[in-house]
């Protein structure tokens, strides 16, 4: 049993932080690398606990924490996490350590920074998944903008690394304000219900907001001014434009968390869905067809791509649309196969950019015309890429196909041409990964290396192998994950349909 005192929440993203500022009292570079390590290692056991104790079985709030922060604006430090959010907090732990072993010899300027700002991300991260009172979430959110924007603008490999810097700032800025805008009518709205005025009647607590009733226009304008901002950060069709360059031009270890971990997506499913839920329902057909055009276009923009890692960056915006369009379904199979996505991004989408910087490490370029034959030199980096490119795929045997499974069969309950639209986004994907493994791996040898000779190292085989692991576990084993959002899936879906005005009897027909 763990202690109901212990703050569990609150060290997950504590230490993070604390270890991030005692980057400053270290002296060497190898001395931060190691406590960059130390610090990782902690986190995934708290992590690890965290998932432990998790009960799926109750769909209340677990693990919470509740101090008083702002009082003359009812703001809480409210802590907390459901089926819904229990399994992204292990995700970003495990990603945080994966980034840190991987960067070990490819970080050689800069390190403390560069492992200080990895950690802050990480921390501010975890406060996204965690944070019950959305004025903390907010405050959470645009906390993750400074540590990509340093990383990218002082860590970055790229020409135009400043230019990706500022371009992301300015796209998750702008993304910032209908969010707050979004916040404040919840707040407000809460105010009016109570008859009390402002700033007495405020809330920012997620469970009083969801008790709280919308109108229809303010439902819609709610939902809308969320849709907008989360589909900035996702990043849907066409505000995408950050990503494909961030990935050229930043470190990549920041592109695995910017891919691994769509913070986007995950708040249509958390707030912008369940604040306003008959608005979600109202408007499921446009939010259905943004995340088709952003699957079909990622994926064809894909296919033309001769860069590695720009090949990712459009292949992580088209399985982002695909997680979207199962959301806006709101049935059972299409949301929780989105939510089971949205994990295997931290593994699949994240370990395909590792992959990609041990490339560019060892080669210095990830341009299909210098690579060929990678598979006789790098056998185990050939194999990794190749297992991880499957589960993106969603093949059979890996923990992509249950996820995928899912999100086809909700959309072709949907409509048949989501259904359909789907399919196609998902073949033209697979068309681009596995023309670039046919061509970089097993193409014609262009570098005259001996086998093996600049294959994976012992701490990148540990990265190598626990991403293996949850790729083949998850895959022949999908129920581990799945019965953790099984009870706040329902939840949630049973709260979308009650918001109906035929209340609870008209659920079968809005499926």
């Amino acid at each position: 049993m763990i202690p109901e005192t212990l703050p569990l929440l609150s060290l997950l993203i504590g230490l993070p932080f604390a270890a991030a500022l005692a980057m400053v009292l270290v002296p060497k570079p190898e001395t931060a690398r190691s406590l960059a390590l130390a610090a990782a290692v902690l986190e995934l056991l708290l992590a690890t606990v965290l998932l432990w104790g998790f009960d799926p079985v109750d769909p209340r709030l677990q693990f919470v924490e509740r101090h008083a922060w702002i009082p003359s604006l009812n703001a809480y430090y409210h802590l907390g996490v459901d089926g819904v959010t229990v399994l992204f907090p292990f995700l970003g732990a495990v990603l945080n350590l994966a980034v840190i072993v991987a960067s070990w010899t490819a970080v050689q300027s800069r390190v403390r920074l560069y492992y200080g700002l990895i950690l802050m991300l990480g921390g501010a991260t975890v406060g996204v998944f965690c944070a019950t009172d959305l004025m903390l979430f907010f405050l959470f959110w645009e906390m993750t903008i400074a540590p990509v924007y340093l990383l990218a603008g002082f860590c970055g490999t790229g020409p135009q690394r400043r230019y990706a810097a500022v371009k992301y700032a300015l796209f998750m800025l702008a993304g910032g304000i209908p969010l707050l805008f979004a916040i404040l009518l919840l707040a407000l709205n809460h105010a009016r219900f109570l008859g009390v005025p402002a700033p007495a009647g405020l809330s920012f607590d997620y469970l009083a907001l969801l008790d709280t009733p919308l109108d229809g226009r303010l439902a819609t304008t709610v939902f809308l001014l969320f849709m907008l901002g989360f589909a900035i950060k996702a990043p849907l069709f066409p505000f995408h434009g950050w990503l494909p360059t961030l990935a050229m031009e930043g470190p990549a270890g920041l592109a695995a968390w910017l891919a691994g971990l769509k913070l986007g997506a995950f708040g249509i499913v958390r707030f912008a869905v369940p604040l306003s839920p008959q608005a979600a329902l109202e408007h499921r057909g446009l939010v259905a067809g943004a995340g088709i055009v952003t699957a079909a276009y990622g994926a064809l923009v894909a296919m033309r791509q001769t860069n590695l890692r720009r090949l990712l960056a459009f292949s992580s915006i088209s399985h982002v649309g695909l997680v979207v369009a199962g959301l806006a379904a709101l049935n059972f199979q299409a949301v929780q196969g989105a939510l089971f996505q949205l994990a295997n991004f931290g593994i699949v989408a994240g370990g395909l950019f590792l992959v990609a910087g041990f490339i560019q490490h060892r080669i210095g370029s990830t341009e299909i015309d210098r690579l060929g034959g990678l598979a006789r030199p790098m056998p185990l980096l050939g194999a990794l890429f190749f297992l991880l490119g499957l589960a993106s795929l969603g093949v059979p045997g890996t923990s992509g196909f249950a996820a995928e499974h899912l999100i086809l069969i909700g959309l072709l309950r949907q409509h048949m041409g989501l259904g359909l639209a789907a399919l196609f986004a998902d073949v033209v994907a697979a068309a681009g990964m596995l023309g670039y493994f046919r061509r970089a791996f097993l193409g014609p040898d262009k570098l005259g290396m001996a086998a093996g000779e600049w294959d994976l190292r012992s701490r990148e085989r540990l990265v190598a192998g626990a991403l293996a692991a949850w790729v083949v576990i998850l895959g022949l084993f999908p129920r581990l994950a799945l019965d953790l959002s099984d009870g706040a899936v329902s939840t949630l879906l049973a709260r979308v349909h009650e918001s109906l005005p035929e209340g609870p009897t008209s659920v079968a027909a809005a499926e």
